[in-house]
């Protein structure tokens, strides 16, 4: 008797056979048909393991309100199309689930995001092809810190890979440093004296120049004075 056991979730493929007559006396149609069988489950084995995906990186740390990008990996053929791609993409936490991203044929849906991305989600459509998945998303918030799982599935293979994203609250700007008013400061004795000195010495010449100026027009205005009483003498006698 012949026995196949084909396990999808371990990948594995077993074949157990236990030699009877029964089994030795197979016909050739029907041996064909157990050796078509046992190709084909071999094929499907080798078809869901060659499907991968994979996250650029396990886990990332950012702080609120800053932006990040999100990257996961996937193996493609000569074929891949993204008319051929369903991609499913939510954030996991203790409390509860929110979806982050789908992709439908190629399509994104937008209408079936969780209100808490909304408008905070952009995605590379140009690497997709390549075997990309890049999600950006923008204003980051504390909540959206746990795990992020993205779900691919091609030509009904479906795979999946998580990463991990801890958001930390944004650090208050740091008050600037304000002088110690607990000791009093030191008077400088030495640059008061110089301005007082400085002051006195500006007066004393400024007293020096008004009594100088005071002093010359004193003497000019005494020398005309006398030479007008000398010339008003002389004329008086000549018309006397």
């Amino acid at each position: 008797m012949c026995e196949i056991f084909y396990a999808k979730d371990k990948l594995s493929l077993k074949l157990t056979c236990t030699w009877s007559s029964s089994c030795l006396q197979l016909s050739r149609p029907d041996m064909e048909k157990m050796i078509c069988r046992i190709l084909l489950l071999i094929s499907l084995n080798c078809v869901c393991g060659a499907f991968v995906v994979n996250v650029t990186q396990t886990s990332y740390q950012a702080e609120e309100n800053h932006n990040i990008t999100l990257e996961w990996t996937f193996t493609t053929t000569a074929d891949t199309s993204p008319d051929s791609l369903f991609i499913f993409c939510v954030l996991r936490t203790d409390h509860k689930g929110s979806v982050l991203f789908v992709l439908f044929k190629g399509v994104e849906v937008p209408e079936s995001r969780d209100q808490q991305f909304v408008g905070r989600v952009q995605w590379d459509k140009d690497v997709l092809s390549d075997g990309r998945l890049r999600l950006h998303v923008s204003r980051l918030r504390t909540e959206d810190s746990g795990w992020y799982r993205c779900k691919v599935r091609r030509n009904n293979v479906l795979n999946s890979s998580d990463c991990w994203l801890n958001v930390s609250a944004a650090r208050d700007c740091p008050e600037p440093e304000r002088p110690n008013t607990d000791t009093p400061e030191t008077p400088n004795t030495a640059g008061g004296g110089n301005i007082g000195l400085y002051c006195g010495l500006g007066l004393t010449a400024a007293v020096v120049v008004v009594l100088v100026v005071c002093c010359i027009s004193f003497i000019h205005c005494h020398f005309d004075e006398q030479h007008f009483c000398s010339v008003f003498s002389g004329g008086s006698e000549e018309i006397a």
